[in-house]
């Protein structure tokens, strides 16, 4: 703009505010004019207004009617963010109560609003450090504003309007809380400021601070009643050669750049109050924890019970007697005999084929008593079942054909009737009829029998010398490698037709089971899921609520930022960030734990593992996130929202 132009433009300005059913009138009717390079002192007594008017000056209040124009420009019609540019690249505040950030160090605190600038960080700390320099802080650079004397962290204060140019420096009673060799010392240093061509503008109610300036502004009740020119000043409103402000970078390195602060930033707000964060997190951590770990047991439990299908056979069809599982009248039917299983052990897709009958019959061995289970199987049942002979030897054809008294027992039929022996070669006896043992099967939890006591012997010797029986309860075959359960069964089932004339058994494929049994585990780990979901929505709603209060707490800290040029992006981003950043270390934590306990149970339980996947941590990761957006947006959007002069007013 021209020269011409004043600076600063104020013309009908009123300021109220309400008061009950009334209003209060702070400011009323202001008219002023302020030249580039003019050392201007606004004087008045406490509740003059001279405060509200520098707030207003400054773009930290806006008035309640009038016109207020900065190089031009008609202030009241920036929004929030131009506001903040205003404040950023045009103003620099001094405050009588230093208003510095206790968590930063004396050159954190000068470079701030050059984050906000886009200024890079080493560009940034060394214009930090030249600036303190300059007001003799140079060896105070990394102290924190509680280890710096009162006159120092107003020096500290100077160096931080001065970080991007400070065209106007608003200095609002900077001495007030001086000492008056410290109150000497920075009047001295704004005098420099005025003669290297900055625009100064005091607020003082002392009349010797005031004196220091080249005009004073005195106000009265909200009114301006004198505007005179101190004859002992050095009067000359001509702009001086003040130094170029730093230059800023624009678009996306600058964004990127805040983006990083906003980063750092709340990483050191999260460290720094670290018993609040672990709190905060608590909920986090038990929601991941708990939906990563009820996904593995989940996974674990349907891969347990699918594995123990499986090894009955997934590729063995069963046929039984009767139409279905509801037939009452099964039982009766005695259609499943030798023949049909020499016709179907003779089809080019079947890998093998066993009978079975079955009974609870008396078992005894010497003194031992007890009811076992007696299976009547073919020699081929151990291969189709996928179980094997720990010990000794399975029974021959040979021994199908001439019935042989032989027995193989199961693993819990030996520990019951032969403790530590093995029991190969001693005679059992089975109801009245004496058996050998000559072998032991391996334990199977599943399946048919489960953990009972279980005999096998061959199904000619059960039929003729135990049963009684011909005909089978059912027939088990197993289809071969590489070839179609389901049609495989529905050949066998046109020879089963073929030889009976009549539809008088059924078959069940373990596909069918198999995939019955999965859609159950899904529904089941969906609703253990649920149940972690809820978990983290809970510790989502506690991360809410932390940070509702980080931001009670901070609310100075927001009015500082603000004040220095934050945009409120820059604020909600900020808390944005914190939140997100709690979730996901939360979120890292929980996924740590449910990690160690899985380890736990693996040592623990020897035929159950919990699984993790990738898909479910890398859920657990994209869950913390969406929580941290979610529950921190309300409190960061809160943050980004506060007025800067009201939350500069609160200590």
């Amino acid at each position: 703009m021209g020269d011409n132009i004043p600076l600063i433009a104020l013309s009908g300005l009123y300021r109220r505010f309400p008061a009950g059913d009334t209003e209060v009138v702070i400011l009323n009717d202001i008219h002023l004019a302020i030249g580039r390079g003019e050392m201007v002192a606004i004087m008045g007594q406490s509740g003059s207004g001279k405060s509200t008017l520098m707030n207003i000056l400054g773009g930290l209040d806006s008035p309640s009617a009038g016109s207020y124009r900065f190089d031009g420009i008609e202030v009241g019609s920036l929004d929030d963010d131009g506001l903040a540019a205003l404040r950023r690249e045009h103003f620099g505040f001094i405050f009588q109560r230093y208003h510095l950030i206790s968590a930063l160090n004396a050159e954190e605190n000068v470079a701030m609003p050059a984050i906000y600038a886009g200024m890079d960080n080493t560009a940034r700390a060394e214009r930090a450090g030249q600036l303190l320099g300059r007001l003799g802080l140079a060896d105070r650079l990394h102290h924190r504003p509680s280890q710096l004397s009162g006159g120092q962290q107003q020096r500290v204060s100077i160096a931080r309007a001065l970080m991007n140019g400070g065209e106007v420096i608003l200095a609002d009673e900077p001495t007030g809380a001086l000492d008056s060799r410290s109150g000497e010392e920075v009047l001295a240093t704004l005098k420099e400021l005025h003669a290297r061509g900055h625009t100064v503008i005091l607020v003082t109610h002392d009349a010797q601070v005031a004196a220091q300036a080249e005009r004073v502004i005195e106000i009265k009740d909200g009114r301006i009643v004198a505007d005179r020119r101190n004859p002992g000043a050095h009067d000359d409103a001509q702009p001086r050669d003040r130094p170029a402000p730093p230059a800023h970078p624009s678009g996306l390195m600058a964004n990127w750049g805040r983006f990083l602060e906003a980063f750092s930033m709340a990483w050191r707000s999260l460290v720094a109050n670290r018993l609040r964060t672990l709190l905060t997190m608590l909920g986090i951590i038990i929601g991941i924890a708990s939906v990563v770990s009820i996904v593995a047991l989940g996974e674990g439990m349907q891969q347990s019970v699918l594995q123990n299908l499986s090894s009955l056979g997934a590729t063995n069809i069963d046929i039984m007697p009767g139409s279905g599982l509801s037939d009452d009248r099964s039982g009766g039917v005695r259609t499943l005999r030798e023949s049909d299983l020499i016709a179907l052990a003779a089809e080019p897709y079947v890998e093998a084929v066993t009978p079975m009958s079955q009974k609870q019959q008396r078992m005894r061995f010497r003194n031992i008593d007890s009811n076992a289970t007696v299976y009547g199987v073919a020699p081929s049942y151990f291969d189709v079942r996928g179980q094997k002979i720990e010990q000794g030897s399975n029974f021959s054809q040979q021994d199908v054909q001439r019935q042989a008294q032989v027995a193989v027992i199961g693993e819990n039929t030996r520990k019951t009737f032969f403790d530590t022996g093995s029991g190969l070669g001693e005679i059992i006896l089975i109801g009245n009829v004496p058996l050998q043992v000559i072998g032991v099967a391996e334990a199977k939890s599943s399946g048919w029998g489960g953990d009972s006591l279980e005999v096998w012997v061959p199904y000619s010797t059960a039929a003729s010398r135990i049963f009684g029986q011909q005909h089978f309860n059912r027939l088990t075959v197993k289809i071969r490698e590489g070839l179609p359960t389901k049609a495989a069964e529905e050949a066998l089932t046109q020879r089963l037709l073929l030889a009976h004339g009549t539809q008088d058994f059924y078959t069940r494929n373990m596909e069918d089971i198999l995939e019955s049994v999965e859609a159950s585990t899904r529904n089941i780990k969906m609703f253990l899921t649920m149940i972690g979901v809820i978990s983290l929505v809970v510790g989502g709603i506690g991360v809410m609520n932390i940070m509702l209060v980080s931001v009670t707490e901070r609310t100075h800290e927001i009015g500082i930022r603000m004040a220095v040029g934050a945009r409120q992006s820059d604020i909600m981003r900020q808390f944005l960030i914190e939140a997100i950043m709690v979730c996901m270390v939360g979120g890292g934590i929980g996924i740590a734990l449910s990690l160690g306990l899985g380890a736990v149970v693996d040592r623990l339980v020897t035929d159950f593992q919990m699984i993790f996947s990738l898909q479910s941590i890398l859920t657990a990761v994209v869950c913390a996130t969406l929580v941290g957006v979610v529950f921190g947006f309300l409190p960061a959007r809160r943050a980004a929202q506060l007025a800067p002069i009201e939350a500069l007013a609160r200590e």
